[in-house]
């Protein structure tokens, strides 16, 4: 028996439901025809490699930073802590919700070297579970996955539109009106034409990605490194001092104090909601036990000191925390400030918009391994259609199809509500929040006799992180669901809760229509 078996029997008895062989595929390991340890070990899991795998270590870690592409991540919702709390909760915020997002890191590190497949979360949720509740369990985590993928790609590509918009407008056609309107039609154009473009990219040029996604990691540095010592060396409107950047607090939300600067916190929890997204890819790297735990973990350690490089001196060339607050896109504001220019504002926002769309396309990638994933195992309505792989491209074409016109579909709620990013980015972080720590809680619940056998034990911290992480988790969900500001209109109203007991409604109605009877849950395999 395989350490696979071992690990799956050691819940209980196996569910007779769960009994598949394993799931036949048509790629062939890396190289050449016999399968290597990482294919022999999803082979144990019950699948078949159908994807080429051709990441290393460096290419895993540099898409997961991708992933989370700070500071892009950081610029587009940094109204948040602004009105939150102002510049405390901007980097106290980010500086302590990267160190609980470590330990989120490090407790799915943990698990997905055990159980590395491209279902992740849901996969794992499955296994780690006591045979009684295994299908439910995984149900339950795989669809709050997909969704989660599907929405914070939306929001990615969403908030990008958004930001160039913004960046657009540091041009003015009279003063203090932008060359762009800004209305919804444009917007969405914009969205529109961005996720064409990204689902074009990731489909086309699946080979060259690794190394698009290499170059957006010294891209980003060199465009951080320009914005610091062009702000701080110009600074047009004035430099704060240092106590004001680190010790001013000044709550504009209409919550209390406390509450306002966790409301501001979804600016962090957005940035770093993609950290499990990258378990998707785990069919396609070399080692992925070894291989995408390192990469979680030391992609945050990467991303944190990223954000405050990019944060910290904007705080100093912060202009009236009352003129930027009242802009959905303070960035592009901040930076004209700071240089004096339009042309040079301009210029130092284009690499961040250049890393927005490499991020649109890290997320468009892993959003369909994630639905093709899930589709391979059943769970998705028309599964079979879904779960095909085009053997030229070498992606899952028809699923990532599916992603992007889900995701057109749901971008078409801008024209009804100005609101509807908020709820995007919101939606995501609480969807994607609640699957990461579905495993987590198993696996803790029952002992973490599981992750003992992974190449990633790690002992009594493993512990320590999968508590933090549940109670993060505990926190963030009701805390996303709270409208940023008070007392709420229908422009700050928060949708996000709609959304998310909708497709949870979707998702309990289709099992209780099909999958109670028909979903069987991630083959299983014993030799």
């Amino acid at each position: 028996m395989s350490k696979h078996d071992s690990a799956s029997t050691s819940t209980g008895a196996m569910d007779p439901v769960a009994e598949q062989k394993p799931r036949r595929g048509s790629k062939a390991s890396a190289g050449n025809g016999a399968p290597d340890a990482a294919d022999q070990l999803l082979e144990n899991m019950g699948y078949k490699a159908e994807l080429s795998r051709n990441r290393s270590t460096f290419q895993v870690a540099f898409m997961s930073f991708v992933l989370a592409s700070i500071p892009y991540g950081l610029a587009t919702t940094l109204v948040y802590p602004l009105v939150g709390g102002g510049p405390v909760n901007v980097i106290w915020g980010w500086l302590a919700v990267s160190m609980i997002i470590v330990c989120v890191a490090a407790s799915l590190g943990e698990i997905t070297s055990v159980y590395p497949t491209a279902g992740g979360v849901y996969y794992q949720a499955f296994m780690l579970s006591p045979p009684r509740w295994r299908r439910i369990a995984s149900w339950i985590c795989g669809w709050l996955y997909v969704v989660g993928n599907i929405t914070i790609t939306l929001a990615v590509n969403f908030g990008t539109a958004l930001f160039i918009v913004g960046c657009v407008n540091v041009f003015e056609s009279s003063p203090g009106v932008g060359v762009m309107s800004g209305e919804a039609y444009q917007v969405f154009l914009v969205f529109l034409a961005l996720t064409f473009l990204c689902n074009a990219i990731s489909a086309l040029g699946n080979k060259y990605l690794p190394w698009i996604d290499t170059a957006a990691v010294f891209w980003t540095f060199a465009g951080v490194i320009a914005i610091v010592v062009s702000v701080l060396a110009l600074a047009k409107g004035g430099r704060r001092d240092a106590g004001w950047v680190f010790g001013h607090f000044e709550a504009n939300s209409g919550w209390p104090k406390g509450w306002s600067f966790c409301v501001g916190l979804l600016h962090a929890a957005y940035a770093t909601s993609s950290t499990g997204m990258i378990i998707s890819m785990c069919e396609e790297v070399q080692n992925p036990s070894v291989q995408v735990p390192k990469a979680m973990v030391a992609t945050i350690f990467i991303n944190t000191f990223a954000g405050l490089l990019f944060l910290i001196p904007l705080m100093f060339v912060l202009p009236d925390l009352q003129e930027v607050i009242v802009s959905a896109q303070p960035v592009p504001l901040i930076l004209k400030s700071a240089v004096g220019s339009s042309g040079g504002a301009f210029g130092l926002l284009f690499p961040l918009i250049i890393l927005a769309i490499i991020c649109g396309i890290g997320c468009t990638t892993a959003t369909s391994r994630c639905c093709w994933a899930f589709a391979r195992d059943g769970a998705i309505p028309g599964a079979k259609w879904w779960s095909k792989v085009n053997t030229k491209l070498d992606v899952p074409l028809n699923a990532m199809m599916l992603s992007m016109v889900v995701q057109i579909i749901l971008g078409v709620i801008y024209f009804g509500s100005s609101a509807a990013f908020n709820a995007f980015s919101g939606v995501g972080v609480i969807c994607l929040t609640a699957s990461y720590a579905t495993p987590i809680a198993i696996s803790l619940a029952t002992g973490r006799k599981q992750v003992k056998t992974g190449k990633f034990y790690l002992g009594k911290f493993g512990t320590v992180a999968n508590v933090i992480a549940i109670a993060w988790s505990a926190l963030a969900m009701p805390l996303f669901c709270m409208p940023s500001v008070v007392p709420v209109t229908p422009e700050t109203v928060n949708y996000a809760p709609v959304v998310f007991v909708f497709a949870c409604l979707v998702s309990g109605i289709w099992y209780w229509v099909w999958g109670h009877k028909n979903y069987a849950g991630p083959p299983t395999h014993e030799d």
